[in-house]
């Protein structure tokens, strides 16, 4: 059984290898490698121990190329790691996908995107703007969306991102909120140099099945729609 979990978890790292997800990618080879090695413990037939032994020193021969890689990239300020979510998948929380890159006193986060206009939409910068918050650093954060065409729609969109733009001054951050009739790329920046595109923006999520199930409110455990998440350093 420990064998067939190691398997499954390098294969899954070689997988994300190929798709540069890197950093889930050292993830899954640590965690592979430490299964593999308990494995290694357990194992009496020397031609086996040598098999994974071999197994064990190419998985970390390629992690330690990896890391290498990202070093070097990062700082060269080429650095494009990818993050594929499946159609149905589930643990990826804007706190799960956004964390690592909120490290470094970063005090300014602009997002560009066209959909913070329904409800669901607004409450979904809600909850991003509630991370921005537990970080501790941000100060400024400026909104760039797109007006909804219903004259009535418009009116709700602005009362509630104003609504925030007030709940979030009590927190010492500012909401600069613009509005462009062009916007179309989906894209969120942070002043320490991570830039993060999203083939959905904000609104990767599905909708619940009801109000009283699983995923409702955590949403490292909502199932999400099929998209690619792109993660840039640009040297600042």
């Amino acid at each position: 059984m420990s064998l067939d979990a190691a398997v499954s978890v390098l294969t899954r790292a070689v997988e994300l290898d190929q798709f540069q997800s890197y950093s889930e990618a050292l993830v899954c080879y640590q965690e592979g490698l430490a299964l593999l090695m308990n494995v290694l413990k357990d194992t009496k037939d020397d031609s086996t121990r040598v098999l994974y032994r071999e197994k064990m020193e190419s998985y970390i021969a390629r992690a330690e190329k990896l890391k290498t890689l990202v070093k070097e990239q990062k700082e060269a300020g080429t650095f494009h790691e990818k993050i594929n979510i499946k159609d149905g998948a589930v643990g990826y929380s804007y706190r799960r996908v956004f964390d690592k890159y909120l490290e470094g006193n970063v005090t300014e986060v602009v997002v560009e995107d066209p959909y913070i206009r329904n409800l669901h939409q607004i409450y979904n910068f809600l909850r991003f703007c509630e991370l921005l918050v537990t970080v501790g650093t941000v100060r400024d954060i400026k909104l760039v969306t797109v007006q909804d065409e219903d004259p009535e729609s418009q009116n709700n969109q602005a009362k509630r991102l104003q609504g925030l733009k007030n709940s979030l001054k009590r927190h010492n951050i500012n909401l600069e909120i613009g509005y462009s009739s062009t916007l179309h790329d989906r894209e969120i920046r942070f002043n320490n140099g991570w830039v993060i595109k999203i083939g959905r923006g904000l609104d990767y999520f599905k909708a619940p099945p009801g109000k009283f199930c699983i995923g409702f409110c955590d949403f490292n455990l909502r199932e999400c729609h099929e998209t690619v998440i792109d993660i840039y350093l640009k040297k600042r």
